[in-house]
């Protein structure tokens, strides 16, 4: 439902605007840029679907082997202790926690390609358990926020962007991206706990949330002692190698547990081409509303609105450069990355703006294509309070944001 009207919001806000537009200022060219913006949208949709069918097929394949080989099954049980917390209403060691866990690695890897079908796939088994099929279950809210906080220790794809545009010290911007996305997922955590009236206050989670503090710090430190190439190639590295880790060691288990790993990967791969194809309808709807809302004038409007009242607070407007990209990012990945690359080209890769562009771009991820695609993939149309959690982990990932942006560079 709440999907449903930030979708109807998009078309009526950009209507109105665009109207004011042409009647009061002649701007003749704002209604064509709308329709064109529909039917380039559209289009963009189809391919990104087109372009998941092959990755799904993989990945679900995959996953299909290490699920008969008993490998999720494993996960399940050793990640039992923390999930059975997280996600009081998965029954203990069901092979969904599997799922999960591999998407929420992929996902911490800057593994997009990886993490989508793996999510995918635990969104699938996570409807198994949905007594209402048509509504948002309490652990699929959950599963949703961690996506959507984008919690991710390697950003690589930003290095490589602040590489490309000429910063002195791409790798500047790794430690400020680690934090702030580390805090926008504790965030989310948190607020979603509170909707869900899930205690937090228990020594697994504790120890779970303390731990991961540590290996965050550990992780910070590390890569601090190497030099930008060098951590480049080792994160990179890294990263694949881990990936391919994963393939080998599914499929040797399912030779161990004697499973035809060429026909179980063939029933996987099979359920990840009807996925895409089920996905499209849903990619569309988002993303023309998104294409639609830019096109308006909208975003620039909202924009000078905050900076507006950010000066007659008499705050430092020096961060409000950036806000497109943080705007952009919880609607369009690609939206936003283009986003950035233009406050890197317009203010310089190593100028503030440039910076803090790319800790957002890093902190949160796209909150609304993510709940687009998952809830779309298994007919789910009632979200509950999906939006408001992965919205309220997304503004505490701007704030954090900018706090340490100031904080490094201010």
């Amino acid at each position: 439902m709440v999907l449903n009207w930030i979708w109807v919001a998009f078309f009526i806000v950009a209507f109105l605007i665009a109207l004011v537009k042409l009647v009061f200022l002649g701007d003749f060219e704002v209604f064509p840029a709308m329709m064109d913006s529909t039917f380039s949208s559209s289009k963009t949709a189809f391919e990104i679907s087109l372009g998941l069918t092959g990755v799904l097929s993989l990945w679900l394949g995959i996953m299909k082997i290490g699920e008969k080989g008993g490998v999720v099954n494993v996960l399940a049980r050793l990640l039992s202790p923390i999930f059975t917390k997280l996600f009081p209403e998965i029954p203990k060691g069901h092979p969904v926690t599997g799922s999960i866990f591999m998407n929420i690695a992929a996902n911490m890897l800057g593994l997009d390609n990886a993490a989508t079908p793996l999510g995918l796939k635990a969104m699938e088994q996570m409807q198994e358990l949905n007594t209402k099929k048509d509504t948002a279950s309490n652990p699929m809210i959950m599963f949703l926020v961690l996506n959507t906080s984008g919690l991710t220790l390697i950003p690589i794809s930003i290095l490589v962007y602040r590489a490309q545009m000429g910063a002195a010290q791409p790798t500047d911007i790794f430690i400020p991206i680690l934090l702030a996305t580390f805090f926008s997922t504790l965030a989310g955590i948190i607020i979603t706990s509170l909707f869900q009236k899930i205690n937090l206050l228990n020594r697994t989670i504790l120890l779970t949330l303390g731990g991961a503090a540590l290996v965050v710090a550990g992780i910070i430190w590390g890569f601090g002692q190497l030099d930008s190439i060098l951590m480049n190639k080792v994160s990179t590295s890294a990263a694949n190698i881990l990936l391919m880790t994963i393939i080998i060691a599914f499929i040797l288990a399912g030779i161990r547990k004697k499973v035809n790993v060429y026909d179980a990967f063939i029933e996987g791969a099979k359920e990840g081409f009807q996925t895409a194809v089920r996905i499209i309808p849903y990619l569309v709807a988002i993303l023309v509303g998104i294409g639609v809302f830019r096109a308006s004038g909208a975003m620039d409007m909202l924009i000078d609105g905050i900076k507006w009242g950010v000066e007659a607070c008499g705050g430092n407007t020096d961060f409000v450069g950036a806000l497109p990209t943080a705007l952009m990012k919880p609607l369009s990945g690609s939206g936003a990355r283009g986003m950035m690359v233009d406050a890197m080209t317009t203010y310089g890769a190593d100028s503030f703006v440039g910076r803090l562009s790319c800790i957002f771009q890093g902190s949160t991820d796209t909150t609304f294509y993510i709940l687009a695609v998952y809830f779309g993939s298994v007919g789910i149309v009632k979200t509950r309070h999906a939006v408001t959690c992965g919205l309220l982990a997304d503004f505490a990932g701007i704030i954090a944001a900018i706090a340490i942006a100031y904080l490094f560079f201010g």
